[in-house]
This record gives structure tokens, C-alpha cells and sequence, in this order.
């Protein structure tokens, strides 16, 4: 089954420089009354311009990927941990219990373009820690690479079990799924920027994406495409009163 969540059920959000467009994954799947799709809580979209301050505030019970596809950050929190973040330098912050940092969008990197990723772990209450990630390229051309999830092979570890990959899709490539040894796995498709066509029936565009179970599908990228795969096993634990991570249902 393929489900495709256009990009009119996001919620907008601009705040002086700042912008953002939410992904709620399970907003629009009627036979739950959850906002995320399992561990998948939220993510956004965000573009930011240069010395915006996104002060310090608290984040719990959040398992949370910054990956940038342009500009730099400074990073500041309070585990005591400092840092710079740019589309060559990811961050995942394992908030678990109270976690606090603020962000600084520097004017070197010129306008921030990037995802903010919501996972839900799999319990309350988790130590916190930071973690980066420095990638020997900014896009990993026409080949998935694996950047966060559980096992050895992730390099960013997720608390919960999620998996997290990219690939740059070169103009009139075609490509499969990668492949995952696991059963009843969910996963989600998001286009990040460009143009891709999925089994030459349904199109997606910049911020569009596809749920996807039980089927493989074959992708034409009919422009050069970022893509980021989310993947989450259903049937795994996981805590749903994430701050930002958790169910927005009553």
C-alpha cells in the first residue's frame, strides 16, 4: 500500500526569519488517532535566515535529528555541549529526560535549509546525550547511506527502532529501496527537494512524501532529488508523550 501526504497537510509556521512547515505523518490516516506514524513523531521543513537566535528552550522524551542540507549552526545546550552543524555535520539530540539548547543560524553559511526530525523513543525518562555525525560529502550521490538508526552500521544512534537514510537522485535516475532484514516495517518517502515520479503513477514533489508498506516500488527522479527514508517497525515500543515527538490527538 502506498499513501501519499500532499504537502497542503503540513502546518506553515514563519516567525520574522524564521520558517518552518510541519509534517504531522499520521495526521491524515483516519484508522488511528495518532499524529505520528509509530516512532515516527514529526518533522519539519525549515528555512532560516542567517543570525536568526532560536533561544534556549527545552525539549523531553525527543529523539532529534537536525540535518541540514545548507547553511550552519552553532549549537549550544545544556549538557555543556558546543558545536557547529552544517549539511557535512549532523547532530542528533537524545533529549530523554529535560534537555535544554539553543541554535544560532550563522551568517557564514549563508540561509539554512534543512529537516528537524522528531523520533520517539522507545521509554520516558532516558538519559540525555548529543551526538554528531561528519560525512565525508554533503550528498551521498545515487547510493542510499545510512545515518541514524539501531545497529552497528548506523553511525547516529536512535532510541527507538528507526532507521534513517538519504540519497542525492541524479536527473533520470532510477532507483529501488534499500533492503531491511526486518518484518513489518513502515516506511516514508519524503522528498526533501525536487522531483520524483513513483511507479510512474504518482508524482511528488519539494516537501511531498509516501508511506509505503508491503510493496517496493520503483522511483524515476525526473530532477535532480534529495531524499531522506524514514523507517519504523510497528510493532515496536515506543513512548508517544514526547514534547515535540508525541501524539497531537486528543
Amino acid at each position: 500500500m502506498i499513501t501519499k501526504l500532499e504537502r497542503s497537510v503540513k502546518y506553515g509556521k514563519q516567525h520574522g526569519g524564521f520558517g518552518i512547515e510541519i509534517l504531522y505523518p499520521g495526521i491524515t490516516n483516519s484508522e488511528t488517532n495518532d499524529t505520528g506514524l509509530a516512532t515516527i513523531g514529526r518533522i519539519d521543513q525549515a528555512r532560516v535566515t542567517p543570525g536568526t537566535l532560536i533561544p534556549m528552550h527545552p525539549h523531553q522524551d525527543d529523539e532529534i535529528l537536525t540535518y541540514l542540507r545548507a547553511g550552519k549552526v552553532k549549537h549550544l545546550d545544556s549538557e555543556g555541549t558546543t558545536g557547529e552543524i552544517s549539511n557535512k555535520k549532523l547532530m542528533l539530540m537524545n533529549a530523554g529526560a529535560r534537555f535544554y539548547h539553543e541554535e544560532l543560524v550563522l551568517d557564514e553559511g549563508g540561509i539554512l535549509q534543512g529537516l528537524q526530525i522528531f523520533i520517539r523513543p522507545e521509554a520516558s525518562g532516558m538519559t540525555p546525550t548529543v551526538q554528531f555525525l561528519d560525512l565525508d560529502d554533503a550528498f551521498s550521490t545515487n547510493q542510499w547511506r545510512k545515518i541514524a538508526g539501531v545497529g552497528d552500521d548506523y553511525p547516529l544512534e536512535i532510541r527507538s527502532r528507526t532507521w534513517i537514510q538519504d540519497i542525492r537522485m541524479e536527473k533520470d535516475s532510477v532507483h529501488s529501496l534499500p533492503e531491511f532484514p526486518e518484518q513489518d516495517l513502515v516506511l516514508l518517502f519524503y522528498v526533501f527537494q525536487g522531483k520524483v515520479s513513483v511507479n510512474d503513477d504518482i508524482l511528488l514533489d519539494t516537501g511531498e512524501s509516501i508511506i509505503i508498506e508491503k510493496e517496493s516500488p520503483a522511483f524515476e527522479s525526473l530532477e535532480t532529488s534529495d531524499v531522506v527514508l524514514f523507517v519504523t517497525d510497528k510493532n515496536a515500543p515506543y513512548f508517544e508523550g514526547g514534547m515535540y515527538s508525541g501524539n497531537k490527538k486528543d
